[in-house]
């Protein structure tokens, strides 16, 4: 989405965010235990591990689900082998949309994907179609009533952030892959906690929404992705006025 889109869809997605609180953490659970699979379970030595746990603990998650989690990554605990996969897809209007799946199931995963596009409207892509048209990056959403420009500027730019965008109530903070585990420790020295901190794809076209039926249809598709068991994230190219968005 354009910045203030996604940023408006932040704030509208809070509202909803204790309703899906066991989703929000069953998605915490497989970063964890991937993070933990890839490069050891002790944070101080892992970046992934360690930003991970960040947002685990901003979301509340138990200490206890978060050890659990880690242990099955490490192997100390039984756990399931998961895969990491890509689905790139159309919403109505020509809305591209990349959907992050983890799962233990490929059959059932690409299934719930694909129905769920075709009963809203969409349909699948082949592997590749999107990806020229979203650019991956570190992205964090920070509220303008927690820093200020400068102070993040100072932050950020020291820490390897390539840009930074002032949206009156919001600052959006984009750096490199490699470079997103050092603005994220960077952020949480100086005490600031972005609202939101992924690996984004972030389109470098957008296409725009521009009536309320549409924009309703779009994003009930985005919300029932969104609560898959297997869906991790979703991202997508739409741009949509802030008006034009169901009330908060």
């Amino acid at each position: 989405m354009s910045g203030h889109s996604k940023w408006a869809t932040t704030k509208r997605h809070k509202a909803v965010i204790d309703a899906k609180r066991g989703k929000i953490f069953s998605v915490l659970s497989k970063e964890l235990t991937l993070a933990a699979r890839g490069g050891g379970g002790d944070p101080q030595f892992n970046p992934r591990l360690r930003t991970v746990v960040l947002k685990a603990k901003a979301a509340n998650m138990p200490a206890d689900n978060v050890d659990r989690a880690i242990k099955k990554g490490t192997g100390e605990l039984p756990g399931v082998e998961y895969l990491e996969l890509l689905y790139e897809g159309y919403a109505p209007g020509g809305i591209g949309i990349i959907v992050e799946v983890t799962t233990d199931n490929k059959n059932r995963a690409a299934s719930d994907v694909r129905s769920t596009f075709t009963k809203h409207g969409g349909n699948l892509a082949t592997p590749g179609a999107l990806q020229h048209t979203f650019v991956r990056q570190g992205q964090f959403l920070i509220s303008a009533d927690k820093t200020n420009e400068e102070q993040l500027m100072e932050v950020t730019l020291e820490a390897g952030a390539e840009d930074i965008i002032n949206n009156e109530d919001h600052f959006e903070v984009r750096c490199p892959l490699a470079e997103y585990d050092t603005v994220a420790t960077a952020l949480e020295t100086a005490g600031i906690a972005p609202d939101s901190s992924e690996l984004a794809y972030i389109p470098s076209i957008l296409t725009p929404i521009t009536d309320k039926e549409s924009v309703e249809k779009f994003l009930r598709l985005i919300d029932v992705l969104d609560g898959l068991d297997d869906v991790q994230k979703v991202f997508d190219n739409s741009e949509i006025a802030p008006e034009l968005l169901p009330d908060e």
